[in-house]
């Protein structure tokens, strides 16, 4: 198997987000969660409101069964929105959630890139429940 096929295969297992979307996710309560190491962010830009959680912690920290999960992973019926730079690597992280039940995970089409050229940047980080769990991480 290439890479191009498991990427297919990945994705044929949930729908996509498109950026355009994104303020009607997070307007119903979906939490982007952006998996680019600290590195891209500080290079490409951040993405205010999202929840900054590399890729390599991933599954941890969304796993609501996971002794090291963050605060929102409540349930497996969180709507987590992942988050790269491209929506490559996103992809596979939003399909191994999916494998862990987490049944609402997806991914952003183009990520980071087409948020920004959206013009979507802030649209997370006006979102009252983003706010609220990005103090509630601070306070841990």
């Amino acid at each position: 198997m290439t890479i191009d096929e498991m990427l297919d295969r990945a994705r044929a297992t949930f729908r996509r987000m498109p950026a355009a979307d994104l303020p009607a996710a997070v307007a119903r309560g979906a939490i982007l969660v952006d998996i680019r190491p600290q590195a891209q962010r500080a290079v490409e830009g951040t993405m205010p409101g999202a929840l900054a959680v590399e890729r390599n912690v991933l599954e941890w920290r969304l796993d609501p069964l996971s002794s090291a999960r963050l605060a929102a992973a409540v349930d497996h019926d969180v709507e987590w929105i992942v988050l790269c730079s491209e929506g490559y690597t996103s992809s596979l992280a939003a399909a191994a959630l999916q494998e862990l039940g987490l049944h609402r995970a997806t991914d952003v089409v183009g990520g980071y890139q087409a948020i920004r050229a959206a013009g979507l940047l802030g649209v997370v980080g006006r979102a009252r429940h983003c706010l609220r769990e990005g103090r509630a991480l601070v306070a841990h």
